[in-house]
């Protein structure tokens, strides 16, 4: 796992916009029914890392206009409850990530909630560069931190090891310090460990 300084990882260096995929109308990535995008390349390289083969920043395919569009009529749907950027790092291509958000708050306001995942904490993203830091001010929902295999625990809502937090970006920047989301709420037995007690 990489462990940067602050600034030292610039996203003009690094990202190709690139994105590995893009998932409408999904119930695993955030609260409610989502779309999710998935940017390419990360550089954190957590060991045991699920989407390993999108560090490559090369990964996938082009963001485009018409990809764009299609994010913005699919989350027009009533039922739709917002967006997730996920990775690959989502600060690490602010260029593409920035204009989803702000084609977001142009085309709905504040009606649709945004979530991000990240290999950064809250922390290290407020000494980070300025488009790091306006990215996270246009988002909702941080889950933050890398993913440590030896803390690995599948009982986490929406993380995979627990030195990863889920913040509410607003109040956090609000209370200069990381909030947890309210709505969090982790379970006491995992898929894993209800499966194993049914075969015994």
């Amino acid at each position: 796992m990489n462990n940067p300084d602050p600034k030292e990882w610039l996203a003009k260096d690094y990202s190709q916009n690139y994105i590995a995929d893009y998932k409408a109308f999904n119930f695993v990535d955030g609260e409610g029914v989502r779309n999710s995008l998935y940017v390419s390349g990360c550089l954190f390289a957590c060991e045991g890392c699920f989407n390993k083969a999108i560090q490559n920043f090369h990964y996938g395919k082009l963001f485009t206009k018409e990809l764009e569009d299609q994010i913005i009529k699919d989350l027009s749907h009533d039922y739709v409850q917002g967006m997730t950027l996920l990775g690959g790092e989502p600060f690490l291509n602010t260029e593409v990530c920035l204009k989803v958000v702000d084609r977001i708050h142009q085309e709905f306001g504040t009606t649709k909630d945004i979530w991000s995942w990240s290999g950064y904490t809250f922390e290290e993203l407020l000494l980070e560069t300025e488009d790091k830091l306006e990215l996270l001010n246009k988002i909702d929902i941080l889950v933050d931190g890398r993913f440590e295999l030896s803390k690995r625990n599948l009982n986490l809502q929406f993380r995979g090891s627990s030195n990863q937090r889920i913040i509410d970006v607003k109040k956090s920047l609000a209370e200069g310090k990381a909030v947890i989301w309210e709505k969090c709420h982790d379970a006491e037995t995992s898929y894993e460990q209800i499966r194993k007690a049914e075969l015994i």
